[in-house]
């Protein structure tokens, strides 16, 4: 896990260099035990190093293989370096141990079909220097991000946004259609675009080729089916159970590799209590980690009864958080400033706190993001499991949507909106794609390849790389992702959602843990404002700034501050907060 930049320039000058430095600088947290930089030609690359496979000097970055002219930086892990390592043996020689120097000979070996071979978490900027060509990869689930800007005549990438922001010259105007999806889907801007005009993202499971004097071609290299399968047709629910298991076993037992301890996020929920107790069948004992915070109002503020369940049963070495209702406006502060784009959920703030806890212990930490869109466990997604294929769209829009189009005119001034409801139509498209069997099949699928990247799985990413940790997603494994798509959907949505991952978990859990009411990370704080945070909200909404900048109309924002706690998303949040911190995060990177 680490953090790259770059730069390949479409004409005929030299990248520049200083740019790459200041991106490269830009991502210390990403990668505090080193830095590096490359460039020949039109292309220079940076990287900051956070070691976790072969700590030596022979795993640093950008690698260059001078032999096969091949150059590389890379953030993330390859779980499958040994296996491919010992494959490609037979045709190279290698000079590390680490997974970097896989990649190289992979694409040296299989050409733009390597990627198909890596199983893992990753964004790729590879350089193919005898043929001119730069390719751009980013992982099948999105786990790794990788943003993109044209800045005057030259492609600049780096692993957040605002490392972009301080190469220079990229257009910070505010995009239209990013405002919307924003607004729409409580803080949600799904790829390729973002809250900026001039930033884009790579979408997953994509790669895009660079060469010079022809445009830029993208390739997507994975989509599963969420149709059922002919192998499949004999199966019981039994053995369905059987085989998500064993996958899911799989999955935690790729995510140990690592020449440094792995932990666990250990929230009391069933999916990461799953990962402690796969782990232990493992042989490992690994520390666990949880946070909690004051009881407000009537909602409990922590889990720790089930978490301490869970440690206790399974012997792990656990560290309990407790935060005060006086740290929490300090850590909003930080936490916002973490952000690579500005997210509303309530728990961004609870991940970087746990996770600063978790940096002064271990580099490495398994947790249970991603279960819930592949496995059906949101509330949102029961009236999709009752619905007819063709009703798809309206089931979801009036489960997930915040405000239709119609309402946003009335909320938004008139020059921040497209003419029409883009987010409508980005989702009706979606929902309507072959490929997807069911209306429940059709929103998982969604879920996972288009909303999921930019919500829960940026959200741990951001806040685990803001204090150098490396957070990997066993649920979000390609291999099982693949096998429950094509699972029935009574299967998943049973019980009230994940039916088939509880009756996994009561064969392995306390069985409170398993049938308890579904939890989130409880912060409230966040969920009831006043105090401190409050103020926080008011002073950046009501700032001179916010009011240049001209996005709401100032009477829904008075109204909204005069009652603060009086709407709510469809999916809990609170509208205020997202409003709030949308601001916030403009004003501290200094967004006019």
């Amino acid at each position: 896990m680490c953090g790259i930049a770059g730069e390949v320039v479409t004409d005929q000058a030299d990248p520049d260099l200083g740019a790459v430095e200041r991106m490269t600088r830009s991502l210390w947290s990403r990668g505090p035990d080193g830095a590096g930089h490359w460039s020949e030609g039109r292309v220079a690359l940076g990287h900051r190093r956070l070691s976790i496979i072969d700590l030596s000097d022979a795993g640093t970055q950008p690698m260059v293989d001078d032999e096969l002219g091949l150059a590389v930086a890379f953030n993330g892990c390859i779980y499958n370096y040994q296996e491919l390592r010992a494959e490609l043996s037979d045709q190279y020689r290698f000079t590390s141990t680490s997974d970097t120097e896989v990649i190289l000979k992979a694409y040296d070996r299989w050409g733009e079909r390597f990627v198909d071979h890596l199983v893992g978490m990753f964004a790729i900027a590879l350089v193919d220097r005898r043929r001119d060509r730069v390719l751009l990869v980013r992982d099948r689930l999105g786990i790794k991000p990788l943003y993109v800007a044209e800045v005057r005549g030259r492609t600049r990438f780096a692993s957040t946004l605002p490392a972009l922001l301080a190469g220079g010259g990229v257009d910070t105007e505010l995009d239209p259609v990013g405002l919307h999806h924003y607004l729409t889907w409580h803080s949600i801007v799904p790829a390729p675009h973002t809250i900026l005009r001039g930033v884009r993202k790579l979408p997953p499971a994509t790669m895009r080729v660079l060469e010079r004097g022809r445009a830029p071609r993208d390739h997507v290299y994975w989509q599963p089916s969420y149709t059922r399968r002919p192998e499949h047709a004999e199966w019981t629910a039994q053995d369905w159970q059987d085989a998500v298991r064993e996958a899911l076993r799989v999955a935690v037992r790729r995510r140990t590799v690592s020449d440094v301890e792995v932990g666990v996020l250990l929230s009391g929920g069933l999916d990461s209590s799953l990962l402690v107790a796969l782990l232990t069948e493992e042989g490992q004992r690994p520390s666990t980690f949880s946070i909690g915070f004051t009881d407000r109002d009537g909602v409990d503020g922590d889990e720790f009864a089930y978490s301490d369940a869970v440690a206790q049963k399974f012997g792990t070495d656990h560290h309990q958080l407790r935060i005060g209702d006086e740290q929490i406006a300090a850590a909003v502060e930080h936490t916002v400033g973490s952000m690579s784009e500005p997210m509303g959920s309530h728990d961004v703030t609870a991940f970087h706190l746990v996770c600063r806890e978790v940096s002064r212990h271990v580099k490495v930490v398994q947790c249970g993001q991603g279960a819930d869109e592949v496995f059906a466990g949101y509330r949102y997604h029961q009236p999709a499991a009752a619905a007819a294929r063709h009703l798809v769209t309206e089931v979801f829009r009036d489960a997930f949507h915040d405000l239709g189009h119609d309402e946003l005119a009335r909320l938004v001034e008139p020059d921040r909106l497209p003419g029409h409801d883009v987010s409508g139509d980005l989702i009706a498209r979606h929902l309507a794609a072959p490929g997807a069997e069911t209306a429940l099949d059709a929103v998982l699928r969604t879920d996972t390849h288009l909303l999921m990247p930019d919500d829960p799985v940026k959200r741990v990413d951001n806040m685990a790389m803001a204090w150098g940790v490396e957070a990997r997603v066993p649920f979000l494994d390609q291999d099982l992702v693949e096998l429950v798509a094509a699972c029935p959907p009574e299967l998943k949505s049973a019980q009230g959602g994940k039916g088939i991952l509880k009756d996994i978990g009561r064969d392995v859990l306390p069985v409170d843990v398993v049938d308890r009411p579904k939890g989130y990370f409880p912060v409230p704080a966040l969920t009831r404002l006043d105090g401190e945070v409050l103020d926080l909200l008011r002073s950046a909404l009501s700032s001179p700034a916010a009011r240049r900048r001209g996005v709401l109309r100032p009477g829904y924002v008075d109204a909204l501050l005069a009652d603060p706690n009086g709407q709510t998303t469809k999916t809990g949040g609170n509208a205020l907060w997202h409003l709030g911190v949308l601001e916030m995060w403009l004003q501290q990177h200094g967004i006019g």
